[in-house]
């Protein structure tokens, strides 16, 4: 491929992980073009910068990704590099999904000190997380814990599960596999006790649609099964007007050739937990992802999604 770019100039939240992330793509960019320069630069957004209050009383859609969108439309950048779990449903125009990386272990983990599965957890434990969607399915499991908000990056929420604010928390398996944090992967969440967030474990690459060069450029990169069933999970999540905030689930795998979705909405006391699964072509992806959607709302989740 003939390079007529300078510098191939990523954003990414100033996060380690995040620039950990961006990292990633640098070095998969530089197997398959070494001659290339990138740059990586890293910016605040608003789901980093307002930490004293829960994730969906702050805006909802959009948090940790309008920033860096905002830095490609006005051309500060060429791609930004997201965890797909961020991603709004809807992409503003002018922006687009150049490619979606193979996904890591899309499973939650729940950390403590005392290495407890969540059975194990003594009655009464704080289990921290800024996530409706995580505390529906642990209080669904265990009304007897007690869910405390829980925000900041990994190292932050480590740090204060060590000094001992919480009892355990609960953290995506492929950030911490990121970090190289395996420590603490010792009480993976199975996908029947917690369903993930759609999208999760999977990064994407987002760049303006008028730069068909950088489309070119990035397209070897993307994982084709882990696109389609990342589509599916999105077209679920679009389906039932859900923010990335909500207490909502979605998981799609593909074996034989059939994609199969797995959609959850839950109530943040825990007390309705709604489940639906379809499967079909994988061709197919996003109208399987709205017919979850379709029968989560007809069980009655609706009024769920948005309380």
């Amino acid at each position: 491929m003939q390079m007529n770019i300078p510098t191939l100039r990523i954003v990414a939240r100033k996060s380690r992980l995040a620039i950990q992330q961006a990292e990633i793509v640098k070095n998969l960019l530089l197997t398959i073009y070494p001659e290339l320069n990138i740059s990586i630069s890293s910016i605040t957004t608003s789901g980093d910068q307002i930490l004293d209050q829960p994730l969906n009383k702050i805006g909802g859609k959009g948090l940790f990704v309008k920033e860096l969108e905002t830095h490609l439309l006005q051309n500060k950048s060429d791609i930004a590099v997201h965890s797909m779990k961020d991603m709004p449903a809807a992409l503003p125009a002018g922006l687009a999904l150049g490619a979606i990386l193979q996904r890591a272990d899309p499973r939650d983990v729940l950390v403590s000190p005392a290495k407890y599965d969540l059975s194990q957890l003594p009655a009464g434990s704080i289990v921290g997380t800024s996530s409706l969607r995580r505390q529906a399915q642990i209080l669904s499991l265990r009304p007897d814990l007690r869910v405390k908000d829980l925000r900041g990056n990994v190292e932050t929420r480590l740090n204060k599960l060590v000094a001992g604010d919480y009892s355990a928390i609960v953290l995506a398996m492929a950030g911490l596999e990121r970090l190289g944090l395996n420590q603490w992967l010792s009480c993976p969440l199975t996908l029947d006790t917690m369903l993930p967030a759609a999208g999760q474990g999977a990064l994407g690459i987002e760049y303006r649609i008028a730069d068909a060069n950088i489309a070119q450029l990035i397209a070897p990169l993307n994982h084709s099964i882990t696109a389609t069933c990342v589509y599916a999970e999105r077209a679920m999540i679009s389906k039932l007007g859900a923010s990335c905030q909500a207490p909502v689930g979605g998981l799609a795998s593909i074996k034989d050739n059939i994609l199969t979705v797995n959609g959850l909405v839950g109530s943040a006391n825990g007390k309705y937990i709604f489940t639906a699964q379809h499967s079909g072509r994988p061709t197919d992806a996003v109208s399987i992802g709205e017919q979850v959607a379709a029968q989560l709302l007809a069980q009655g989740a609706g009024e769920f999604i948005h309380a």
